[in-house]
Formats: structure tokens, C-alpha cells, sequence
């Protein structure tokens, strides 16, 4: 099992979806794809996205003006 970091800060929709979507294309399953970024509108749609596709959302944290989400791929996309 790896671990996938992405860099999101200070981009905006849609590139971070963009990112997270090729991460979990690359991604082999058990991955974890963590992705950090500052634009509200992602913290929001990346979730929806990662469920939509049934991967499994770990968790989301704020920290400060950033965010953190955690992803596992559970399945191919």
C-alpha cells in the first residue's frame, strides 16, 4: 500500500477534482490518496466525487485555511 500526496493549495475547481481523478486512475487498490487544498468548493466536491465513483472517503479536516482529505481506493474506476 502507497500513499498518493497531493498538492492542491491555491488552485481552483476544478483542477484539484482534475488531480484527485488521475491519482486514483494511477492509484493501485488499497492506495491512500491524501490531497491538501485551499479552494472551498473542492473540500466539498471531491468528496461527492470519490463516493460517486465508490471509492472510500477516510476522512476531511480543516487545518487553518487548509484542508486535508483522505482517500482509499477501494475499487477501479
Amino acid at each position: 500500500m502507497a500513499q498518493i500526496d497531493l498538492d492542491c493549495r491555491h488552485q481552483n475547481c476544478p483542477v484539484p477534482l482534475v488531480q484527485v481523478r488521475k491519482a486514483l486512475k494511477k492509484a493501485a487498490i488499497g492506495d491512500i490518496i491524501e490531497v491538501v487544498g485551499t479552494h472551498s468548493a473542492s473540500k466539498k466536491e471531491i468528496p461527492m466525487a470519490v463516493e460517486a465513483q465508490g471509492q472510500e472517503l477516510l476522512d476531511v479536516k480543516d487545518q487553518g485555511q487548509e484542508w486535508v482529505i483522505r482517500i482509499k481506493k477501494v475499487k477501479e474506476a
